[in-house]
């Protein structure tokens, strides 16, 4: 985190706890739980003793306006457990987080400012006069469980955002609104690419003919990469018995989001994700030094039991298609084999326009303090993030070193990337292993005849097919580009006396590969080119008496507009539509 973000942050820390006091001074009885700092401003979840709106943010916020003017600092003092009970002792919510402090054998901290006391680990400004009150507001209001189980109470969430400035401030509601208009779910209804139906279930989207026609170009366009790197296609099946995931570690992690399957006498589990079958795959045949890397791809789905009130369009789902790689190579190949991985990634998205490389940061998540949440010894990981990290200086790429992010299997390189309103996007991720080939027992024979276990790769270029899917509906607007649209080619006879050629015109264009539909209507031909603009179609090919009869066609693109030859507009389209202009 830059000096920049980290002051930012701190900002919002100090707003979060100025919305605490406000809630407690505006309804004594409010019982705060949580107040942390978020990428775009704080939040604070309470049980508040009366039902809150939107209606009522205006006067929180009057409140916490009033109350900053008797804010200076804020006073640190460290305390006992017991007397930190004492005082919350009306306080289910502080007094479990307390517990959970002294158990850790952490230090229990309580921060004043003002009249107001909090439960807090630090992290505010040194003096309220460093907050921007021009740069902050309460934005929205929401539910939200404690500790996120649905088994707990509903808290009531309160949201504000938080910037340097006026300034700041004005152009992220603007990036808001603009969002809005961008909203994967309501472009993807308009387009007519995907829906949920209540009988299928929430978090479950089901792909229309359009919107698996930009799911099938994606995963082509990823395929056809991924066959220049040396990937083999491989197909699993979407369950596998308990067994499979408690030898991995991901049962002891993530059980309780595992679906669990009940045949007719054995337990089974819809697989949450690959690895683990694929290491099954690599074990299946002897390999040695000489077969290795093994790369393997599938585009596949996993499903995962989300809480229900975080799922949300296609960016949250319980069924997640993947399109899932794993790496098996030796130490020495692993710098060669991240860098090339890397070279993957930084190809697909420059081909595909979706972000350009200065807009990519990248961060190597590693190992936290508390090592109980991770599996493997002291020494495997200290060499997993000593080798990720110079493979990383290898590929002449600068990165951000983040404590406490690793996977419980190993340290990760994450991408992000900004999409065309400046949102920050999680994406790409490569992630190195040495736990699980250890568990599964797997080997390779070495040049010296003894048998060694293979270091694992974790990769994922776009990661979630369906998020990937909801952020390119976002970036793009709806209108993608040429070799991912739906429908790439709208046909329009002016007249039904033009109809037979313009069928046509359309076969023709479906065998070159092109994704057409031809508009029979009897209308307009102003109409139908209003609609071939409102479903973003890129190319409209029009046809008329005189294309009839010069066995010619009209054809409309963003470039102007020609009259061609079939053969010609063929050829014209096909270039379009291609995604890779050099190497493919």
């Amino acid at each position: 985190m830059s000096d920049k973000d980290d002051r930012v942050m701190r900002k919002r820390h100090s707003l979060a706890h100025l919305l605490g006091a406000a809630l407690v001074a505006l309804y004594p009885d409010t019982k705060l739980a949580i107040g942390p700092p978020i990428d775009d401003g704080f939040y604070y979840d309470a049980e508040v003793p009366i039902p809150l709106s939107a209606d009522d943010l205006p006067t929180i916020e009057k409140k916490m306006r009033e109350i900053v003017k008797t804010w200076s600092t804020f006073e640190k003092k460290a305390v006992s457990k017991e007397d930190a009970r004492a005082h919350f002792k009306d306080n289910p919510y502080k007094r479990e987080l307390i517990e959970d402090i002294a158990k850790e054998g952490g230090e229990i901290t309580l921060y004043q400012s003002g009249d107001f006391i909090d439960l807090c680990g630090g992290g505010h400004v040194n003096d309220m006069k460093e907050v921007s009150l021009d740069g902050f507001t309460l934005s929205s209001i929401a539910g939200a469980y404690w500790r996120g189980d649905e088994k707990n109470t509903m808290l009531t969430r309160i949201y504000g955002l938080a910037f340097d400035s006026k300034k700041e401030l004005d152009e992220y509601k603007a990036m808001l609104e603009a969002a809005k208009e961008r909203d994967h779910r309501k472009i993807g209804k308009e387009l007519g690419l995907f829906s949920f139906s209540p009988l299928v279930g929430s978090g479950l989207p089901l792909f229309t003919p359009k919107g698996m026609a930009l799911r099938s170009a994606l995963e082509s366009v990823l395929s056809q990469l991924l066959d220049t790197y040396g990937y083999e296609k491989v197909w699993i099946p979407h369950i596998a018995k308990p067994d499979l995931y408690k030898t991995s570690g991901h049962w002891e992690k993530f059980e309780d989001e595992l679906f669990k399957v009940r045949g007719k006498t054995e337990e089974f589990v819809m697989k949450p994700m690959n690895c683990p079958h694929h290491t099954q795959i690599y074990a299946s045949t002897p390999k040695s030094h000489h077969d290795l890397p093994v790369r393997y791809a599938e585009f596949t789905t996993v499903y995962r039991d989300e809480q229900k009130g975080e799922l949300l369009g296609l960016s949250r789902v319980l069924s997640i298609t993947q399109d899932d790689g794993h790496i098996f190579c030796t130490e020495d190949q692993i710098a060669e084999e991240v860098t090339q991985t890397v070279a993957l990634i930084i190809e697909f998205y420059t081909a595909l326009g979706f972000f350009k490389e200065d807009d990519c940061e990248v961060f190597l998540s590693v190992r936290g303090d508390d090592k109980a949440r991770y599996l493997g010894a002291d020494k495997t990981w200290d060499r997993a993030e000593t080798v990720l990290a110079e493979a990383l200086q290898q590929a002449k790429l600068s990165f951000t070193t983040e404590k406490g992010e690793a996977a419980f299997y190993g340290p990760k390189i994450d991408f992000h990337f900004r999409d065309s309103l400046g949102r920050k996007r999680q994406l790409a991720t490569v992630q190195l292993d040495f736990v699980m080939p250890e568990r599964f027992k797997l080997v390779y024979t070495d040049s010296d005849g003894k048998k060694k276990t293979p270091v694992m790769i974790h990769r994922a270029i776009s990661g979630s097919l369906e998020r990937f899917l909801g952020i390119m509906i976002e970036h793009f607007a709806g209108k993608f580009p040429f070799f991912l649209c739906p429908v790439q080619v709208a046909v329009l006879p002016i007249g039904t006396e033009e109809h037979p050629y313009a069928q046509e015109v359309a076969q023709e264009l479906r065998n070159a590969g092109l994704r057409t539909t031809i508009d029979k209507r009897d209308e307009s031909i102003g109409k139908k080119i209003a609609r071939v603009h409102t479903e973003k179609i890129p190319a409209r090919v029009v046809i008329g008496k005189k294309e009839v009869a010069e066995k010619t066609v009209t054809l409309e693109t963003e470039e102007g507009k020609q009259v061609l030859s079939i053969e010609e507009c063929m050829r014209v389209l096909r270039e379009k539509n291609k995604m890779f202009k050099t190497r493919h």
